[in-house]
């Protein structure tokens, strides 16, 4: 076999690997400061149907909750909870001040502050796992309800707010595979 039957063997084989590893790697997890750099709070006017509206949650994504212990803190609830703020019964509590939270499954994740008069403040958000990245149309959130599934708790000391797209490993290395063929 000649260079030129080898070197597009090698190629191929390269280029095989590079789309396999693609295929298999799931995008790297991002990290969400819930309110941003306002955080947890309800001084300041936060939004966080908006802020969550700008977001595209995927399971593994981590969401951060930063707020001052003292004067808030986070309940995982159903659907019926979050649009009533009913804090009789939460699925989970949350106090830290910075709580970290796994999202591990699509669909809607629901959170509200229990402290008396901050949901109806607005002190509440809904995380929203897309089941598709398409264009596919989402149930309304009225027909769901939290998942039974529990969610991970680990805290830790800072996490950074996800701002840039993910992009995997695999990706990177069709990128570096392709322009070393450039090169070549």
């Amino acid at each position: 076999m000649g260079f030129a039957a080898e070197r597009a063997v090698a190629v191929t084989a390269a280029v095989f690997v590079v789309v396999m590893t693609m295929v298999l790697e799931p995008a790297v997890a991002a990290v969400y400061k819930v309110g941003d750099a306002a955080g947890w709070t309800t001084i300041g006017g936060v939004d966080y149907k908006q802020w969550a509206a700008t977001k595209t949650f995927q399971p593994g994504d981590v969401i951060v909750f930063e707020y001052n212990a003292k004067f808030h803190n986070v309940m995982r609830v159903t659907h019926g909870m979050y649009k009533s703020c009913n804090v009789s019964d939460p699925i989970e509590t949350h106090s830290s001040g910075n709580d970290t939270i796994t999202i591990q499954t699509r669909g809607h994740h629901f959170f509200l502050c229990g402290v008396p008069g901050h949901c109806q403040a607005g002190q509440k958000v809904d995380i929203n796992v897309q089941r598709l990245a398409s264009t596919t149309v989402a149930p309304e959130p009225s027909a769901l309800a939290s998942p039974a599934v529990p969610l991970a708790h680990t805290p830790t000391a800072q996490a950074p707010k996800a701002t840039a797209p993910r992009l995997s490993t695999g990706f990177w290395l069709l990128l570096s595979a392709l322009s070393v063929l450039a090169f070549a």
